[in-house]
């Protein structure tokens, strides 16, 4: 449902979940409850078609209140307080004439202090949220209508919409990938607000809709996709676009998700998927909850066992009034009696029990959690305030976005960190090497006559070195030229440009800082990569230009440890590059490689103790490779291919020859 034009930007936080209310009413007051949705079918340019399945719209909502709820829903979370629950429980006591002995006042006005106090810092919390919403709801986008393309706001984006993604700027929602300004359709993105990632990724659209790049074109496109409903999975799509009668499969590597930037491209087009809600980004999210610290839950505790000694104390002291009342207190009803009377010693206890409860109600200390709260408030600001957290590079000072967490910073018990830049700047570059049992790059930094080495200067053979690459070893560069011992250097230097998914602009960008120091360092040896097509690399194999063709990748996972493409060469020959852990690709080497494995092992042991990242690479040449995907693939679909090729090459990753 589409905001009314006339309704002002700063209301747009409290009408907004009133509309998303209304989102599921249908003509004549009648509610329509939406089920589970199990497959979602998306025709592009059809906006009518697409919205008879009532799919979420592209505003978000990350707030918890808004001006009906605010006040019922602030309530109830404040209450489950202990303390807030407890003094609220006295109210009550207090309010009934038999037992009460102090004014209600006494408890009500500090109550309400405490509550209200709380309140306005949440309604600032939630404020900011949206603020934020707002400034996101409200970015612009370019959207194809009537075959133009018109800006539109991100909340008026529609499921089925084509909209126009320029660089360096964010993805709007979840989107098919129809065309780019790349060729083959490609495109490059930063995922670094899904999952922290800030290197280059790749993604490409199908080849029948790389073509589409005009607008002219895509308004006449009337594809429609079939896929998998909204879920959370950030590395899994799956769906089929039929066009032309014909179907195409779909795959993750077609989709551009929310919360992306578009990066070293020009421009794309995109078919909108999943919107607002529905998308992965927001579908992680979860919905915004009360968090508690662990100041929070100590308070709570320490409540529990005060309360617990008040009512010790009052059964203790109710025990003792039945005594007396039983044995003296008869006596003084003639003079002194109850109002209301009271009869018997065991009533006279129980109501004696509440008063005692009323009286002593100052043991639980109601003023710790004003002074908590407090203290949070300022702490806030004198986070805002602290020079010493004032970024001078970026121009940005330290915010606390919200005033309930800000005791939790600096309770580091554990760090996990899973590899090398995660608390360090991830700066690598290529610094010593193991190829075939010979170390190289330990040269003695002073020298034999007292001065520092000199870098190689690898200009002077190689006109396409880069010039970046600091290395002092002189005998890898001779063996390289040499092709010494046997092909293993060679072989072992030109694993790099091949397996890798670094692409080639004005400035290489790979997926992880590891590819890019091996692609470098490739480049100054003599084999530089130059391009790739999704079905080929071009490598100047020691100035001589040479274009494999791509088979197949198996990309790198936390479960795999390894990457690996398989490409065929120009002779024809089928040849398997795998790099990754050591340990990964230890297990799969040829027992007859034994005594290689164990003088290897010994200098990865001394890189480590230097503080080296280490990656390990191999190489095998299979003949039964290409036979493999020519029975598998003959006659299949272009899908069937793919996977015969994935399943030779993990068949080929468990049986490596040569390292």
């Amino acid at each position: 449902m589409t905001v009314p034009k006339d309704i002002p930007d700063k209301w747009f936080p409290i009408v907004l979940p009133l509309q998303r209310k209304k989102q599921n009413q249908v003509v004549g007051g009648k509610k329509k409850r939406k089920g589970k949705e199990e497959e979602r079918k998306v025709r592009a340019n059809g906006r009518e078609y697409n919205e008879k399945f009532q799919y979420a719209s592209n505003c978000i909502v990350t707030s918890k209140y808004n001006v009906i709820t605010f006040l019922p829903v602030n309530l109830f979370e404040q209450f489950q307080e202990v303390a807030n629950t407890y003094f609220l429980f006295l109210l009550i006591l207090q309010l009934i004439p038999q037992i009460s002995s102090l004014s209600w006042f006494t408890t009500i006005v500090p109550l309400v202090l405490v509550l209200s106090i709380t309140a306005v810092k949440d309604a600032t919390d939630d404020y900011f949220r949206h603020k934020s919403d707002n400034q996101v709801n409200n970015r612009q986008s370019q959207v194809l209508i009537s075959g133009s393309l018109q800006k539109e706001k991100w909340m008026n984006v529609r499921v089925g919409d084509i909209i126009k993604l320029e660089n360096n700027q964010f993805v709007a929602a979840d989107l098919l990938l129809l065309s780019s300004s790349e060729p083959h359709g490609l495109c490059y993105i930063e995922t670094a607000e899904l999952d922290g990632e800030t290197n280059m990724k790749v993604r490409q659209s199908l080849s029948v809709t790389s073509e589409l790049g005009d607008p002219h074109n895509l308004a006449q496109f009337d594809g429609e996709v079939v896929c998998e409903p909204p879920n959370n999975k950030l590395d899994r799509f799956c769906g089929t676009l039929y066009w032309k009668e014909s179907k195409y499969p779909l795959s993750n590597q077609n989709m551009l998700l929310r919360g992306c930037v578009l990066r070293n491209t020009e421009y794309c087009y995109g078919l909108v998927i999943f919107a607002g809600p529905d998308t992965k980004l927001m579908q992680n999210s979860g919905r915004t909850k009360f968090k508690r610290t662990s100041i929070d839950r100590l308070m709570n505790t320490l409540v529990l066992w005060i309360f617990g000694f008040l009512v010790c104390m009052g059964v203790i002291l109710a025990v003792g009034n039945a005594v007396w009342e039983r044995e003296v207190g008869t006596l003084f009803q003639s003079f002194l009696p109850w109002d209301p009377p009271v009869n018997g010693f065991l009533l006279s206890a129980f109501l004696s029990f509440w008063s005692y409860v009323i009286i002593l109600n100052t043991v639980v200390p109601i003023s710790l959690y004003v002074s908590v709260e407090v203290i949070r408030l300022g702490h806030s600001y004198f986070i805002n305030w602290d020079r010493r957290m004032f970024c001078s590079r970026s121009n940005t000072p330290a915010e606390a976005r919200t005033t309930t967490l800000n005791e939790e910073l600096g309770q580091v018990e554990y760090i996990f960190s899973d590899k090398t830049g995660t608390l360090t700047q991830n700066i690598m570059t290529f610094n010593k090497c193991s190829i075939n049992g010979r170390a190289y790059g330990d040269v003695d930094p002073v020298g034999a006559q007292g001065k520092r080495p000199q870098p190689l200067d690898f200009s002077v053979w190689n006109p396409l070195a880069d010039g970046g690459l600091c290395f002092y070893d002189a005998s890898l560069l001779e063996a390289v030229k040499a092709g010494e011992p046997g092909r293993s250097t060679r072989s072992s230097t030109g694993c790099s440009p091949c397996a890798h998914t670094v692409m080639r602009r004005r400035r290489e960008r790979a997926q992880s800082p590891d590819e890019g120091a091996l692609v470098t360092a490739a480049r100054n040896f003599g084999f530089v990569f130059r391009s790739r097509t999704p079905g080929t690399i071009t490598v100047h194999e020691m100035g001589r230009p040479v274009t494999y063709t791509l088979l197949a990748i198996l990309d790198f996972n936390n479960i795999r440890k390894r990457m690996s493409v398989i490409v065929r060469n120009p002779e024809g020959r089928i040849r398997l590059y795998c790099k990754g852990a050591d340990t990964v690709l230890f297990e799969r080497l040829h027992p007859c490689n034994h005594e290689l494995m164990n003088i290897t092992s010994d200098h990865l042991n001394e890189y480590a103790s230097d503080g080296l990242s280490i990656v390990c690479g191999t190489c095998a040449n299979w003949p039964n490779l290409r036979g493999t995907w020519q029975e598998e693939g003959n006659g299949r679909s272009g899908q069937s291919v793919t996977v015969a090729l994935e399943k030779a090459t993990r068949t080929a990753e468990t049986r490596l020859l040569h390292f």
